[in-house]
């Protein structure tokens, strides 16, 4: 380790998982875990550790595969229509579907194609080869033959074939043992009281999670504190009963980050510092005889941790192969940049635009544990990339099923609150049906759908040089005679959000040049920005006597939540958020918040459960339950 840096190196994924495995080699980690034998009713999700062999055959006797009547096949030829053959009692044997084949017959013929005389004969009017709707003795297994190879995750069907083949036990691996120890003086369990400076625990309950969908058993330690010893303690305790332990957070460079330095103090550090973002300052190591893996506190860190270097490493000790998940090809919604050296792990919404699939990048913050729960992919631009350019294909694992994406409504634009709602009313009628908003201001909403990137921009861009909203935008980006509509979705009041009680006793826009405010902007290309310049504007203010003008942030909730922790003083925003987080508003304007989409959509399937809730009063008075909102004109379409 360099003076330097605290990381031995950044390296490469692949690498560090090969460098890895001959470190736990070297340090006598056992390959595989041990075997048991269990029975085929408490197998599935487990690995196969031997080879499994059939006992019998499945069917074990030749038997009827259709009800009917069993014949000798030589008895029915020159049957037809005009020339019927008729077959005495004694000549056929009734039979139904499993019943073993009478001696001496070698077909069946289906009860619906056998008529009866009166004196108890079967007419047959087609005649039938030999062995006709006949399940011959080991047709689906025979007795001897290999039925799954050592190394099978065994599924419901592999069971049910163990159970015909007369396989009644089988010789499994056990489920691996995961411990995770949290670790961290400002950790507390879930459902405890928090101080100012305390963080829950989640990570121990979403790696826990995480190893039981696996197929491991996971088992969680005591919070413990930011104590080298301590921590060498409860690693030494997991170590005794664990094939894996996953050590939670200190895996950095911070004053109290031990987690390297007790691993080696244990045994030995592989690695430390891998070229993934989030995830970069991984450890993987061993102590004694047990792997290890420093988890990174980040939840976002931490997830993608346990995919990239637990899961497969978990596979390994099984003998299976890592699971892996589908994969798609999309096109970008929107510009993504990333640093050249890093595998990049980008969280992605998906929808199926114009017969092509889009995908559109979500926070990319280590510590925006919603982008996972959001994500519909991922995406990994590798090192040796920039990133990618708007529209560009890009391979995305699928975390949703092809299907279930279809059903999407992509919205990109302006950040409102009434499409979260409409989000959870639409899922909440109908499960199949997804509304995915993605937030990058209304100009760049506008510019998705004029580059077929989503089915609805949502857009309050005010015009400075006419007062109108949106429709000179959309003149411009696509044309006067393009063919869209607009249609209007809510009025809201926006208005500068303050702390509560309004300390600075600020009243309006041209109090922004108070001495040692600190404002808090919302980024280019959002209407909320334009609003604000044209207030500053029409005020004579220069926005660079605005302290804080240059800082940014992409969604109301956002502005609120910085007033909120009294890291600004006040923001541009909709009294909504203001609301949500307690705070007091001071009323700018109110403007109207439009859905732009192409005329063709709008009568689209997928998009006729969003109109059918924008028309239901319930839905009406949720939204202006909110504060701020007017639905006078809501569902009314503007062009």
């Amino acid at each position: 380790m360099s003076a330097e840096s605290p990381f031995v190196s950044d390296v490469p994924a692949a690498q560090a998982l090969a460098v890895w495995r001959e470190a736990r080699a070297a340090a006598g980690c056992p390959a595989r875990v041990g075997l048991l034998r269990a029975p085929v009713a408490a197998a599935v999700g487990r690995v196969t550790a031997e080879p499994v062999w059939a006992v019998r055959s499945s069917p074990a006797f030749d038997s009827a595969a259709m009800d009917g009547i069993a014949v000798r096949a030589a008895d029915t030829v020159g049957a037809a229509e005009t020339s019927p053959v008729l077959l005495a009692p004694g000549d056929f044997a009734v039979v139904d579907t499993g019943d073993p084949l009478p001696d001496g017959y070698d077909a069946v013929v289906m009860r619906e194609h056998v008529h009866r005389t009166p004196a108890g004969e079967a007419e047959l009017r087609a005649a039938v080869p030999p062995y006709q709707h006949v399940r011959s003795i080991g047709e689906d297994i025979s007795a001897g033959e290999l039925l799954l190879p050592e190394g099978h995750r065994l599924r419901p069907v592999d069971v049910a074939a163990c159970a015909a083949a007369g396989v009644a036990e089988l010789g499994l691996r056990r489920a691996p043992r995961v411990v995770i120890v949290p670790t961290g003086d400002e950790i507390r369990p879930i459902g405890a009281d928090l101080a100012p400076g305390d963080i829950l625990d989640t990570n121990s309950l979403m790696l826990a999670a995480q190893a039981r969908e696996a197929g491991c058993e996971a088992r969680v330690t005591e919070i413990v504190p930011d104590d080298p010893a301590a921590i060498a303690a409860a690693l030494a305790e997991a170590t005794r009963d664990a094939d894996l332990v996953l050590l939670i957070a200190g895996s950095s460079a911070g004053r109290d980050d031990y987690t390297a330095r007790v691993v080696a103090g244990a045994g030995v550090v592989a690695v430390h510092g891998v070229a993934v973002r989030p995830g970069h300052p991984v450890v993987l190591g061993a102590a004694g005889r047990t792997p290890v893996i420093g988890v990174p506190g980040y939840p976002v860190s931490a997830a993608l941790t346990f995919d990239i270097f637990a899961a497969p490493m978990l596979a390994e000790l099984e003998g299976a192969a890592p699971r892996e998940r589908p994969a798609a090809t999309a096109h970008l919604a929107r510009k993504l940049p990333s640093a050249l050296g890093m595998d990049d792990w980008v969280r992605v919404r998906l929808g199926r635009v114009r017969d092509r699939l889009v995908a559109t990048p979500l926070p990319r913050g280590a510590g925006v544990l919603t982008s996972l729960v959001r994500a519909d992919g991922l995406l990994v631009v590798p090192a040796g990339v920039e990133g990618h350019h708007a529209g560009e294909q890009v391979r995305v694992e699928l975390l949703r099923g092809l299907s279930e994406i279809g059903r999407t409504i992509v919205a990109i634009g302006s950040h409102d609150l009434v499409l979260d709602l409409a989000a959870s009313a639409l899922r909440a009628a109908d499960p199949l049906v997804t509304l995915a908003s993605s937030n990058v201001g209304s100009l760049g909403g506008l510019v998705a759908l004029r580059d077929g990137l989503c089915h609805l921009a949502g857009s309050h861009l005010l015009d400075p040089a006419t007062g109108e909203y949106t429709l000179p935008y959309v003149d411009r980006l696509m044309g006067a005679d393009a063919d869209l509509a607009v249609i209007r979705l809510v009025h809201r009041d926006q208005g500068l959000i303050v702390a509560p009680g309004n300390p600075l006793g600020l009243t309006g826009i041209k109090d922004l040049t108070h001495p040692g405010l600190r404002y808090v902007n919302r980024q280019r290309g959002a209407g909320t920005r334009a609003l604000l310049d044209h207030e500053l504007a029409g005020h004579g203010i220069d926005p660079a006597e605005v302290p804080g003008y240059s800082r940014e942030e992409h969604t109301h909730l956002a502005v609120a939540a910085a007033v909120a922790a009294g890291r600004a003083d006040c923001g541009l925003g909709i009294l909504a958020a203001a609301r949500a987080f307690g705070l007091d508003f001071v009323p700018v304007a109110q403007e109207p918040y439009d859905l732009v989409l192409r005329t063709g959509t709008q009568a689209e399937e997928l998009l006729a459960p969003l109109w059918a809730l924008l028309e239901q009063p319930g839905f009406r008075a949720e939204v202006e339950a909110l504060g701020g909102y007017s639905c006078a004109e809501t569902g009314r379409r503007i062009r």
